[in-house]
């Protein structure tokens, strides 16, 4: 089914929820995956007011775990629409503070470049 697009709307309760739009009153198929296993329990709604459905996939205990988790979710003819990750663990608060360090070493080197580009350009130091 072309045109479908997958928006989301919150993740509440272990409950990933969004909506479909782009299906009319045709019920799309679709397919959420994590390490390339279809999950269980998700849910397609329709709701007629605004003409959407409404999708709800509810994420199993057993599927969180350290690191980062993606799951796709994709049309019957399996065309990804969308994905969302879940990070969680101690490996991944060590990647987070190497990448703050890298991004603070990164600023200070553009703070040194600006200031060292005003000193050269300041037309009060003559030339």
């Amino acid at each position: 089914m072309t045109g479908l697009s997958v928006t989301k709307t919150r993740l509440e309760a272990g409950v990933w929820e969004g909506v479909v739009s782009g299906a009319a009153d045709v019920r799309p198929v679709m397919q959420v995956t994590h390490a390339g296993e279809a999950l269980d329990g998700v849910e397609l709604i329709r709701d007629e007011a605004e003409n959407l459905w409404r999708l709800r996939i509810p994420i199993p205990a057993e599927r969180i775990e350290d690191g980062i988790q993606t799951f796709v979710i994709s049309d019957g003819a399996g065309t990804v629409l969308s994905c969302f990750a879940l990070l969680a663990g101690e490996a991944l608060a060590d990647d987070i503070r190497a990448e703050l360090d890298l991004l603070r070493a990164e600023l200070d080197l553009l703070k040194q470049a600006f200031r060292r580009h005003c000193r050269d350009t300041d037309p009060s130091r003559g030339s």
